[in-house]
């Protein structure tokens, strides 16, 4: 069953349910029964329903402000893991370890130039970063080590190769948006909700209370661009950055 149509059915359920209940009680009053007696709870109901939108703002801010810090933390990993390779390779003759930082450096190259605006566009990685990476690996793996001190470095760089394509691979995954659909349909409705209450309230035209209506107006909608601009960690103004990367492999900062 789709979770719309999930949603729908909850929605419709609990809406009767109230209504049902709310009619049959008024049926139940006397025609002797005060209202002015009975507590307004409008208000009530309204600063209810704006701390529980409020509560849920939070969450999917927090959600996505966790997203991105985890998305750059994977380029930090990355990064790291390659740095690893290209300095432990230094045991190598000199052939060997000139190959392995020369592939490092073009995919390092690649990611930051060329995958970069990938992520950013289309929210995946590059066939050509996954061939330049395969390419360290098959350095790495393929160079059977010639003494017992190349021995001990071997097993090492094989893991920090697969460090940085664990890294890369979680990179991938956190390239598109995070929030679904139906979350964000949840909080443009739930700021409609909001907002619309406030005509529940029976607001005049005063200065002060428009003002007040509007500031309130334009804090829910900041909120909602500044989930919107965190859900795609790699994509939007405030999103994970290369930084990681240029700080280990300055040289690639060039063109």
């Amino acid at each position: 069953m789709s979770e719309w149509l999930v949603l729908a059915l909850a929605m419709v359920a609990a809406s009767t349910v109230v209504l049902t209940v709310a009619v049959l009680n008024n049926r139940r009053v006397g025609e002797d029964d005060d209202p002015s007696e009975t507590p307004d709870v409008i208000e009530y109901m309204t600063m209810m329903i704006g701390v529980v939108y409020a509560i849920v703002l939070g969450l999917a801010i927090a959600g996505v402000w966790e997203g991105r810090g985890a998305a750059q933390e994977y380029v930090r990993q990355e990064a790291q893991a390659l740095h690893e390779v290209q300095v432990r390779s230094a045991v190598y003759p000199a052939e060997v370890r000139s190959r392995i930082r020369a592939d490092v450096d073009a995919y390092v190259h690649h990611v930051v130039h060329d995958e970069w605006r990938a992520m950013s566009e289309h929210g995946t990685l590059t066939a050509e970063g996954t061939r330049l990476l395969d390419r360290v690996r098959t350095d790495v793996t393929h160079y059977r080590p010639a003494n017992d001190h190349e021995g001990q470095a071997y097993q090492p760089l094989v893991d920090e190769v697969a460090a940085a394509d664990d890294a890369r691979s979680a990179r991938g995954q956190s390239a598109g948006a995070t929030m679904p659909g139906v979350v964000w349909f949840g909080l443009v409705v739930g700021a409609l909700v909001t907002v619309g209450l406030l005509f529940a309230l029976q607001i005049r035209r005063t200065f002060r209370e428009l003002l007040l209506a509007g500031l309130f107006s334009v804090l829910i909608a900041f909120l909602l661009f500044l989930i919107w601009d965190f859900d795609s960690p790699f994509g939007r103004g405030i999103s994970a950055t290369a930084a990681p990367f240029l700080d280990l492999f300055p040289h690639a900062a060039g063109g």
